[in-house]
């Protein structure tokens, strides 16, 4: 016998002492025996370090917390209002078919709902996850929306039962949690949290600002927090000057070739259609504020295009340069000597993969899978075809008598 089978044989012994150690305290109905399936008592093993005795004592306290909260009498009908705005639902699955679970919920969800009603549909929606699970995932990944929050104490409210009743209740269930634009006092509250949270290990504060420029979703018309206020040359007409001054002395021009430094320049010429003599400014003409402010236009307008070495000459120069007093010589100066790793340093950090990624970069990254299943709009016919009976209310259980009976029927003629 190998070492893998060994290992089987007794991991199976633990479980059928963890099942026996639990049916002694008191008997376990049909639904209870199909709840501490191998799977479940396995993970609740794992999470206890492979002790029989807490192992089971955890699991009589899960299946008491469980009859308690009434979990196999929840059905969709009884979170109606929360099913059509989209507080929490399964989103879809990512690509190793785990399902992903979304929650929206507001600031104000918790004045008019007790912390017992959020409980409830905690477990629903979980319960409807782990129905859309394939046989051999046993894990599912949480997303919170905090962009609907203010108070970085009252979305903590949230957070904390939330992973709690994860921990207690659904262990070895979580793989990844994500929380998405927190308030700004949230991330200070959180490291203070922290250590005390079990799976704060797996649980990661991200900002969607930070995938404005994913190549996946570039189109970002739809989302107001994505548009950028910058000015963008491609959006003006193709004129050759766009807008003038009313001013008979001179005008205010943005040229069409923008320049990098200042997108505009003043000119001497006359737009006004009333005056009467040159079309030029001539010396007489000209007066200290046409001067000053021919002094505010860009090197580039000041110089004719075609010949940028050449100098302009005009009856009034730009503001000097400052002359250069002496010749840099390149070869003199002291460039500071790139310092050399140090022999004490391990040998291992110059082939550590990774070592040069920081820790955002990291949490970007590990968010960027589930970057679809936040942007994705929410159907709610779509999530209640998920459900099954009873999770998914009178419709799912009616309905398929309904069809039966119609087949019946249509079969007869």
């Amino acid at each position: 016998m190998g070492k893998i089978e060994q290992q089987d044989q007794k991991e199976k012994e633990r479980i059928e002492s963890v099942l026996v150690s639990l049916k002694k305290q008191f008997p376990l109905s049909v639904k209870q025996e199909k709840f501490c399936n191998n799977a479940c008592v396995k993970r609740f093993l794992k999470a206890k370090g492979d002790n029989v005795k807490k192992a089971a004592k955890h699991l009589r306290a899960c299946l008491s917390w469980r009859e308690s909260i009434g979990v196999e009498h929840l059905i969709a009908d009884e979170f109606s209002a929360e099913l059509a705005d989209g507080v929490a639902y399964v989103s879809g699955h990512d690509d190793e078919s785990r399902p992903v679970m979304m929650f929206r919920i507001k600031q104000d969800y918790q004045k008019f709902h007790s912390q017992k009603l959020f409980t409830r549909l905690l477990v629903f929606t979980l319960e409807v996850a782990i129905q859309t699970m394939s046989r051999n995932v046993e894990e599912f990944v949480l997303l919170f929306d905090a962009s609907f929050f203010k108070s970085a104490s009252a979305f903590m409210n949230i957070v904390l039962p939330t992973l709690k009743i994860l921990a207690e209740y659904y262990p070895g269930r979580l793989h990844r949690a994500f929380v998405i634009d927190p308030p700004s006092l949230f991330s200070y509250l959180w490291k203070g949290v922290k250590p005390f949270v079990e799976l704060s290990a797996i649980t990661t504060v991200v900002s969607s600002l930070d995938f404005e420029e994913s190549l996946e979703y570039n189109d970002f018309t739809s989302y107001p927090r994505a548009s950028s206020l910058r000015f963008d040359p491609c959006s003006l007409p193709s004129t050759a000057k766009i807008g003038s001054c009313s001013s008979s002395r001179f005008s205010f021009t943005v040229s069409h070739h923008l320049d990098s430094l200042k997108p505009w320049h003043l000119t001497l010429t006359d737009t006004s259609s009333s005056k009467v003599g040159p079309a030029t400014l001539g010396p007489a003409l000209i007066s200290p504020v046409n001067a000053r402010s021919f002094s505010f236009a860009s090197p580039a307008t000041r110089t004719p295009r075609g010949s940028i070495n050449t100098v302009r000459k005009s009856f009034f120069p730009s503001t000097p340069l400052p002359q250069k007093t002496q010749v840099m010589d390149h070869a003199t100066i002291n460039h500071p000597r790139t310092p050399k790793p140090s022999f004490l340093q391990s040998p291992a950090l110059f082939f550590k993969k990774g070592c040069h990624v920081s820790k955002a970069d990291r949490c970007r990254e590990s968010f960027h899978p589930f970057l679809k299943f936040y942007r994705r709009p929410y159907d709610e016919m779509t999530y209640r075809s998920k459900m099954r009976p009873p999770l998914g209310g009178l419709i799912s259980i009616v309905s398929p008598q309904l069809r039966r009976r119609h087949m019946s029927i249509s079969q007869r003629f």
